[in-house]
C-alpha cells in the first residue's frame, strides 16, 4: 500500500517494509534497519556449521591449541613452487599500453587461446577446442553461476548428486534456482556402514536421475540442468567414464543441461579412469546441452588470482554469458600473468603447467596415504580417494546416543546428532571438518577431511590430535 500525494491509498499489489518510510515521494530507509531483506537472505544462506566454526579460535604459533581449520579446500603444500614461478612470470610481463583500457568481457584473445591449449593438455583432448566458445571469469563460481542464469530461469531446478559442495546451494540461490538432489544411496542399495565405503554408492546411474526427475516433476518443479563435481567434492573420487556417459546421453535425451564442474582435474593422483566430460561428448560435437567449467582455485591452489573458465559449444547463450561478465572480469595483469603461466616451457622441454601438476599430484598423494592409514590404523571406514585434496570419512558410529523418544531416520534428530559430534571435534580435539548433511548426505555421521588445507607443520599437528581422538574413542 503505498499513500499519494491526494492522501489516498493505491494497492501495488507488493509488500513493502515497515522499516521504509514515504517521504517526498521517495522512499528512506527507517531507524530501524539499515540493509534490505535480499541482504538478510543472502547472510542466511550459509551453512550453520561456518557460524559454529567462526567462534572457535583458530590455531597459529600464538595460539598452539586452536582448532586446525581442515575444513577449507585449499592447498597449503605449494608456496615453495608457487611463489619463485608466479615472481618470475610476473617480472616477464611488464606492463603493456592495452592493458590499461577495458579488455573483452569475456577474456583477452591471447588468454583464451592459451588457456584451450592449456585444457587440451590437460584433459588428454585430440580435438582441439574453440577459444570464442570459452569464457574467462573471476572464478569457478562466478562463471558457474553466470551459466546457470543463461540456461534456467528462475524457479527452475538443479539436479546434483548427493552429498555435494555445500556453496553450490550459496551459488545457485543468487541465480534463483532451486537444488533437486539426487539421493544416490538409496537407489543403489549399496551398504556405506561396513568397514568401507563402496565408491559405486554413490554414482549418479540412470535409474537414480529417472527417480529424481519423476519425484521433482510430481512436485511441480521443473528440472532444467544437472551439476556434477568430477572429480567429486566432498568424495575424492572421480566418476568412471561409464557413469559420465550415461550422464551425457540421459541429458541429451530429456533436454536437460549437463554442467561438469572439473575444478579438480589436475589433482587426480590415484585414478587411471578419470576421463574429462570434453574428451568423451568430443570437441565441436557437444551440442547445446553439455558445458564445461574449470578454474585455477585447486589444481594450482591460486584461490586468489580469482580465474575460472567456461566453456560451452550453445551459440545462444554465449553473448548472454559476455554481458553476464561484465561484472567479474578478471583484471588485465591477472590475465597477462595466467596467459604466460599456462604457456611457459621449462629449461628440460616441458610445460611449467605439466611440471607443477605432476609434483602437486605426488605431494597429494603422500598427504592421502598417510591419513588413509590412520583411519585403516583405528578401523574407521572411509572412501579410499583418488582425486582431490579431501577424504570422506564415516564418523557415524562416535555420534552421541539417540535421547528418549528419537528416531534415527528423523532429519532433526540426526541434525542434533552430528552437530554434537562436530562442536565435539572442533571444540576438544582441535579438528575442523566439513559435516556431511551440510552436503545433503542421506546419512549423519559423515565427514570431509581436507588434508591439504595445512602447512606440514599443522598437517603432523592434525595427525596428532586425530589418534588421540581414535584412541579415546576406541578405548
Amino acid at each position: 500500500m503505498m499513500v499519494m500525494p491526494s492522501g489516498r491509498a493505491l494497492n501495488t499489489g507488493v509488500r513493502t517494509s515497515k522499516a521504509f518510510v514515504k517521504r517526498s515521494g521517495r522512499r528512506f530507509y527507517s531507524k530501524k534497519t539499515t540493509h534490505s531483506q535480499r541482504g538478510k537472505r543472502a547472510v542466511a544462506l550459509l551453512p550453520d556449521y561456518l557460524a559454529d566454526a567462526r567462534t572457535v579460535v583458530k590455531y597459529s604459533k600464538n595460539t598452539p591449541d586452536g582448532a586446525l581449520q581442515l575444513g577449507v579446500a585449499e592447498n597449503e603444500m605449494l608456496e615453495d613452487l608457487l611463489v619463485p614461478s608466479l615472481t618470475k612470470f610476473a617480472m616477464s610481463n611488464g606492463f603493456t599500453a592495452d592493458c590499461i583500457y577495458y579488455q573483452p568481457t569475456h577474456g583477452r584473445f591471447e588468454l583464451r587461446d592459451a588457456f584451450c591449449k592449456y585444457l587440451q593438455r590437460l584433459l588428454n583432448l585430440s580435438t582441439d577446442l574453440n577459444r570464442e566458445a570459452l569464457i574467462m571469469g573471476a572464478g569457478c563460481n562466478a562463471v558457474l553461476e553466470n551459466l546457470c542464469i543463461t540456461l534456467a530461469a528462475p524457479g527452475e531446478g538443479v539436479l546434483i548428486p548427493t552429498p555435494y559442495y555445500a556453496a553450490f546451494e550459496f551459488d545457485l540461490a543468487r541465480a534463483g534456482l532451486s537444488i533437486i538432489p539426487v539421493n544416490t544411496l538409496d537407489e543403489s542399495g549399496v551398504d556405506i556402514c561396513g568397514d568401507n565405503i563402496p565408491k559405486e554408492a554413490y554414482y549418479p546411474t540412470k535409474s537414480s536421475l529417472n527417480k529424481s526427475l519423476a519425484i521433482a516433476r510430481q512436485q511441480g518443479k521443473s528440472p532444467r540442468i544437472l551439476l556434477l563435481s568430477h572429480p567429486n567434492n566432498p568424495l575424492g573420487i572421480c566418476y568412471p567414464s561409464n557413469i559420465i556417459q550415461d550422464c551425457i546421453d540421459w541429458c541429451r535425451k530429456n533436454r536437460i543441461h549437463l554442467v561438469s564442474d572439473e575444478i579438480y582435474a589436475g589433482s587426480v593422483y590415484r585414478s587411471n579412469d578419470f576421463q574429462s566430460t570434453l574428451k568423451l561428448a568430443g570437441p565441436g560435437k557437444l551440442g547445446p546441452y553439455i558445458h564445461f567449467v574449470y578454474a585455477l582455485s585447486k589444481d594450482f591452489g591460486l584461490s586468489g588470482l580469482r580465474v575460472g573458465a567456461c566453456y560451452s559449444e550453445n551459440s545462444e547463450i554465449r553473448l548472454g554469458l559476455h554481458k553476464l561478465n561484465d561484472l567479474c572480469q578478471i583484471s588485465s595483469q591477472t590475465q597477462t600473468l595466467v596467459e604466460t603461466m599456462v604457456s611457459d616451457v621449462t629449461a628440460e622441454g616441458v610445460f611449467w603447467t605439466s611440471s607443477f601438476l605432476k609434483e602437486n599430484t605426488v605431494r597429494i598423494c603422500s598427504r592421502s596415504d598417510a591419513i588413509q592409514a590412520l583411519l585403516s590404523e583405528f578401523d574407521i571406514p572411509f572412501l579410499s580417494a583418488d582425486s582431490g585434496l579431501f577424504v570422506w570419512i564415516n564418523f557415524s558410529r562416535y555420534l552421541p546416543k539417540l535421547k528418549l523418544g528419537e528416531v534415527d531416520s528423523d532429519l532433526k534428530t540426526k541434525k542434533r546428532r552430528e552437530r554434537e559430534l562436530y562442536l565435539e571435534l572442533m571444540n576438544k580435539w582441535g579438528l575442523l571438518f566439513t559435516p556431511g548433511l551440510s552436503m545433503r548426505h542421506e546419512k549423519a555421521g559423515f565427514f570431509r577431511c581436507v588434508f591439504t588445507a595445512a602447512t606440514d607443520e599443522e598437517f603432523e599437528i592434525a595427525q596428532v590430535r586425530l589418534r588421540k581422538f581414535a584412541e579415546a574413542k576406541n578405548f
